[in-house]
């Protein structure tokens, strides 16, 4: 259990790593305002260059360590600090050498201006604030996507609430999980199912975050039950591990029945990481064999993959995660990586293929490996809501 007094005063030391720097950047701009009204100041734009990206560096070192101890994100430091700081040197570089050149061009009577040092502090003001949002905004910001189909096969008067989450990456017990947990209760479904992905691969033998992910697991309750099925990053003796003695049916490639409404949940699991596609194809067939043709079928699969497969077996609705939706997206464009089969054809949201219904989550947590932060980037995460509509319903 975590001392509160620890608690606070981390997150003391928190606001510190992000109050310091920001003050030092604030007198690093004063003090260029300052000096840019001397010939000096004209003459000697590089140092000013200089002193600002150091001070932005600075500042985004303290943005990095903050989120440990403002209880948000737990990834590792050292490489993604680097990456910053070869992007902040590399502007500055950029910056220093477009001057040089505009130099060598202009007369020595008609110096060069600050007009490139304020576009530098433009760039880097603009990355900044992608940075904040990245960081602090965007991965907190948890989206609930409500979508309705009708659903051939089930049987019933009234339609039924399935709720899927996937990928929540479980490093620590973030405000991301409280709401996830605070959603999932408010929204009252009927089933929840989950597609895999409960730990992050830097955290997969962290006893602290082995507890966490179980807690927020244990937490998990529907009417109908809570049903999983495994991810891509855990193996398949420690997904059993962290599931042992929760109250979750988790379908190692099985088929669960559930009661008389004529639902049929399919599990396929991903014993050898996703990396044996003609397995898991293999075993959604033999699976799809034991289901009535008369029932609505609903596919748990960790990655969309199976896509074109389920819709030859016949599947009503196939869920799945994994892409993060990208996790990092661009304006106009989307994923720039879905570690997907199909790339971008199935990064995120509902497609519909034949008689199938898939939907692709953007799922709840981030990776980040060793390199990058962990991120969001126009591509909030996302619980998702479905009513399954019978035919006899009004």
């Amino acid at each position: 259990m975590t001392n509160p007094s620890d608690s606070i005063s981390g997150h003391w030391l928190g606001y510190l790593y992000l109050i310091l720097p920001s003050l030092l950047l604030l007198l690093v701009s004063l003090w260029t305002m300052h000096r840019r009204r001397s010939p000096e100041g004209i003459r000697r734009p590089g140092r000013w260059a200089i002193a600002a990206t150091l001070s932005f560096i600075l500042l985004d070192s303290g943005m990095l360590a903050a989120l440990p101890r403002l209880e948000l994100s737990f990834g590792p430091l050292a490489f993604p600090l680097g990456s910053l700081l070869l992007l902040r040197l590399s502007l500055c570089l950029l910056h220093m050498l477009a001057t040089s050149l505009w130099r060598r061009r202009r007369s020595p009577s008609n110096p060069p201006r600050l007009g490139g040092l304020a576009l530098l502090w433009l760039l880097h003001l603009a990355l900044t604030a992608v940075l904040v949002d990245a960081l602090y905004v965007e991965p907190f910001a948890v989206q609930v996507t409500e979508l309705e189909l009708n659903a051939p096969g089930l049987r019933g008067d009234r339609p039924l609430r399935v709720l899927h989450l996937t990928d929540p990456h479980v490093e620590r017990t973030t405000k991301r999980e409280r709401e996830v947990l605070e959603l999932a209760q408010s929204l009252r479904p009927d089933l929840i199912v989950l597609t895999g992905d409960y730990l992050n691969i830097n955290n997969l033998s962290d006893p602290i975050a082995q507890r966490d992910a179980r807690d927020f697991l244990s937490q998990l309750a529907a009417p109908l039950g809570v049903y999983a099925v495994g991810g891509t990053v855990e193996s398949p003796e420690r997904v059993r591990i962290l599931f042992e003695g929760l109250d979750i049916v988790f379908l190692d490639d099985q088929v669960w029945p559930l009661g008389e409404n004529g639902l049929y949940i399919v599990g396929v699991d991903n014993p050898n990481w996703g990396r044996e596609w003609e397995r898991d194809q293999a075993a959604l067939h033999r699976l799809m064999a034991s289901v009535p043709e008369d029932a609505y079928s609903l596919l748990l699969y960790h990655t969309p993959d199976l896509a074109r497969v389920a819709a030859e077996e016949g599947v009503n609705l196939y869920l799945a995660g994994h892409t993060h939706g990208g996790q990092v997206c661009l304006p106009f464009y989307g994923a720039i990586v879905t570690a997907s089969r199909f790339g971008k054809q199935y990064e995120a949201g509902h497609y519909v293929l034949g008689q199938t219904h898939l939907y692709v989550s953007r799922g709840l947590g981030m990776e980040g490996f060793e390199v990058t932060p962990r991120v969001r980037f126009f591509c909030p995460p996302e619980v998702v809501l479905l009513t399954l509509v019978p035919e006899a319903a009004p």
